[in-house]
């Protein structure tokens, strides 16, 4: 299996750190965190891209989805920091090849909390290159 996930969450997680001092960054999924700024990068899909298997029946490329949850709970501006820091994700993650294939707000708890969540695709080889689906 064609496995990246250390690496492009190390990526995204440095530069998250170094814009928001302040950000909890991780790489499993919380639906209820309890630090604030909030961002979340987990591989949610990897599979065999099967145009590529050769006769030995040899994996040569993996479909990756990458997605990303931010979390604000500010009193005032809790959107804007969502956005804030999904752009430095977007950034990094297009940057490495990815393409955003969605990007959906949710508003939680009596809109006490503010999430946003994207998604990233793109074709990684077994020499992890990546390239754009």
């Amino acid at each position: 299996m064609i496995d990246v996930e250390s690496q492009v969450y190390t990526k995204v997680a440095e530069a998250l750190r170094a814009a928001f001092p302040n950000i909890t960054v991780d790489s499993t999924t919380t639906l209820s965190p309890s630090t604030f700024p909030y961002a979340c990068i987990e591989e949610a899909d990897n599979y065999t891209y099967s145009r590529t298997i050769d006769s030995g029946s040899n994996e040569n490329h993996a479909v990756v989805m990458y997605e990303a949850n931010v979390y604000s709970n500010k009193t005032s501006g809790k959107k804007k920091e969502c956005k804030a820091i999904l752009a430095i994700i977007d950034d990094v993650m297009n940057g490495l090849g990815f393409i955003r294939t969605a990007k959906v707000p949710v508003n939680m708890d009596a809109a006490t909390k503010y999430r946003v969540s994207a998604r990233y695709t793109a074709v990684i080889s077994k020499t992890q290159t990546i390239y754009r689906r």
